[in-house]
């Protein structure tokens, strides 16, 4: 930590800000906390964060005791210790606090469907997918040129366990597999549905959302995923 970037104070908000409030740090300590372990895997979550401004932070958490770290940059993992581990009631309060106060008009570089897509990914709800793999082709408007179109791939085949779900991935190209259910439309409107600011029967009525498939695959898929984890969050600024 350079010394430009310290209190001077004994007061435990100061030396607790010394740790977690630099710039990128509570974006990355979201990310291990939701089980990203792998400094790639990390940057897809950050995605507007350098490779070496992530080393150095991650650097930095490993000295304050917050992780610790196996195998080299880009193959090794990173593991929340206790003290770690400890923070996901502060970066979950965060999040509580600006979906309530920070209001939902996000501007046009905040609609990242990369983001989005990794959210979803880890979202899904396991007791509600079908029995075999499916291929979800989504199109979003209003995403920057060569990022609007993703394919998802959901396989219940690949569950490992009750703690974690390795049965999604996310594809940038066509993965060659017949797509199962194409879902069109506006970026926003996703991001809407994803931060429980817009209902899936809302968007669909609206056509700000439409889907293309087998009946009853369209029927299922609205509760394929969980929703954001501060869906439930109600705004006090709209």
């Amino acid at each position: 930590m350079h010394k430009t970037s310290r209190y001077s104070q004994f007061c435990p908000v100061a030396k607790a800000a010394e740790v977690i409030a630099e710039r990128w740090t509570p974006l990355i300590l979201r990310e291990l906390l939701l089980g990203n372990t792998r400094f790639n895997g990390i940057r897809r979550g950050v995605p507007g964060i350098s490779p070496a401004l992530l080393s150095q932070r991650l650097r930095e958490l490993a000295r304050a005791g917050v992780i610790n770290k196996s195998g080299p940059t880009g193959s090794g993992e990173y593991e929340l210790t206790e003290a770690g581990r400890e923070l996901w009631p502060v970066i979950e309060a965060i999040g509580n606090w600006g979906k309530k106060w920070t209001g939902d008009r996000f501007r046009r570089d905040e609609l990242d469907a990369g983001v989005l897509m990794l959210d979803m990914s880890r979202r899904v709800n396991r007791d509600a997918l079908p029995a075999t793999r499916k291929c979800i082709h989504f199109e979003f408007a209003g995403a920057p040129a060569r990022h609007g179109d993703y394919w998802l791939m959901l396989d219940p085949a690949a569950l490992t366990s009750e703690a974690e779900c390795d049965c999604a991935d996310v594809c940038l190209q066509d993965p060659g597999f017949d797509v199962d259910l194409h879902v069109r439309g506006a970026l926003r409107a996703m991001v809407a549905i994803w931060m429980g600011d817009l209902s899936w029967e809302s968007a669909m009525r609206q056509r700000s959302i439409e889907l293309s498939g087998p009946v009853e695959l369209k029927r299922q898929f609205p509760h394929w995923f969980e929703r954001s984890p501060f869906a439930g969050i109600q705004r006090a600024v709209g």
